[in-house]
């Protein structure tokens, strides 16, 4: 039995060899990013001797040249195939993580990042529908939430793992550490058995599909780039990330303003481990009863959690927000994904993935500036109350936009 064959069978496994590989990859991957994202302005103020503006450009210049790709990852895929994406982008993301051992100036430093970017992008945008091949049929909802879990714990051990050898150590050995991590990622990466979509599987059965494919001899058009029907859930993935920039960007911050720093770190702890309390039954529930039944109380859930951050006084304010961060944001993103990658035919599953993240990096992008307004302007607390509105409106825009798509496509 081929591969294929036999992960569309829904008898198999989800836990297959392959899919293990898979969710390892992307755990090691994010893993490097969240704990390069946490270091990187300690390293640039301290060993390149540059100021806070150099070190937030640098970060903004890895999510400016990803998101600048973004919306091309998924022709890329398409083109090349996902086999020679997947380890042809894995193998550049790893040659730039070896430079940062070598980098002796700011101007060194902003190009990597710049140029890093681009391959974090194509990387990410093709290891979900490498992944998805992997998961049976009727456990897309349940396999999707495990491999989008290996992302979010990457935000709990990335950080730990950066800030606890830079304790006790230097720099460079951090980059190196960080290296070895990739290059194991590497290794997983060149293990799987990645099966490109057949060309033939669909075949244009429609005048538009056929000027389509004219369009493609002709040059880009907004199809290359755009995969249209996962737009509604792609900006309500985009009002989610949003409100998420305001806890990726500015927890540490306000908890430093309530002398709360020291259990910050045990925040990112309940978050992962709520989440990974409630995956097995949210997966399950998902592919049992569609995707309403899980994204409805999971945005509720959030905007309780980020509602709760706003009062924030003492460590168990902070610990019971976490819960409900862990187990909203932990289970609406996956599910968001998962329906954005189930929305379209596996041809188009690349388009997919990267509109679905162009719209979601933006979100984290404007989000990211937005909030440092609002709460220069406001202050914390309304701010992430302001959050807590602006995730009940976008339950709102679920409902609106999502789910009369999800009742045709049922129908």
């Amino acid at each position: 039995m081929s591969s294929s064959s036999s992960i569309a069978d829904g008898s198999q496994p989800l836990w297959n060899r392959s899919f293990i590989l898979c969710v390892c990859n992307n755990l090691f991957l994010f893993i490097y990013y969240f704990a390069l994202l946490t270091i990187l302005p300690i390293y640039i103020m301290k060993d390149l001797g540059g100021t806070v503006k150099e070190a937030g450009l640098a970060l903004t210049l890895f999510l400016i040249s990803s998101i600048a790709i973004r919306p091309f990852s998924g022709l890329i895929v398409e083109r090349l195939g996902k086999k020679f994406s997947f380890r042809g982008s894995e193998l550049f993301f790893v040659l730039f993580a070896f430079s940062y051992l070598w980098i002796d100036s700011m101007w060194s430093l902003l190009l990597v990042r710049f140029l890093h970017g681009i391959w974090f992008s194509i990387l990410t945008t093709v290891a979900v529908p490498v992944a998805n091949d992997f998961i049976p049929e009727q456990r897309k909802g349940e396999g999707m939430g495990y491999f989008v879990m290996s992302t979010n714990l990457g935000v709990v051990f990335g950080p730990l793992l950066a800030l606890t050898v830079v304790q006790f150590s230097s720099f460079q050995v951090l980059f190196g550490i960080l290296c070895i991590i990739m290059c194991i990622g590497f290794v997983f990466c060149w293990l799987l058995d990645v099966k490109d979509t057949a060309s033939t599987e669909q075949p244009p059965a429609s005048l538009e599909q056929a000027n389509r494919s004219t369009s493609k001899s002709l040059g880009l058009s907004w199809h290359d780039l755009i995969e249209t029907k996962v737009i509604p859930v792609s900006l309500v993935a985009l009002l989610t990330a949003l409100a998420y920039s305001s806890i990726m960007s500015f927890i540490t911050a306000y908890s430093e303003s309530k002398n709360l720093l020291a259990y910050t770190s045990v925040f990112f702890v309940v978050f992962a481990v709520s989440m990974i309390a409630v995956r097995p039954w949210v997966g399950r529930l998902y592919d049992r009863r569609g995707p309403s039944s899980v994204i409805y109380p999971s945005l509720l859930f959030f905007a309780i959690g980020l509602a709760i951050v706003s009062f924030l006084s003492n460590q168990w304010v902070l610990w019971l927000s976490a819960v409900f961060i862990g187990i909203g944001y932990g289970s609406v993103f996956p599910c968001l994904q998962t329906v954005a990658i189930q929305s379209v035919s596996k041809q188009r599953m690349g388009h997919a993935i990267s509109t679905f993240f162009t719209l979601f990096d933006l979100g984290m992008a404007i989000g990211s500036v937005l909030m440092g307004v609002l709460i220069a302007w406001y202050g914390y607390s309304l701010t992430y109350m302001l959050c807590a509105l602006i995730t009940l409106l976008t339950l709102v825009l679920y409902k609106l936009m999502v789910v009369p798509t999800l009742a045709k496509k049922k129908a």
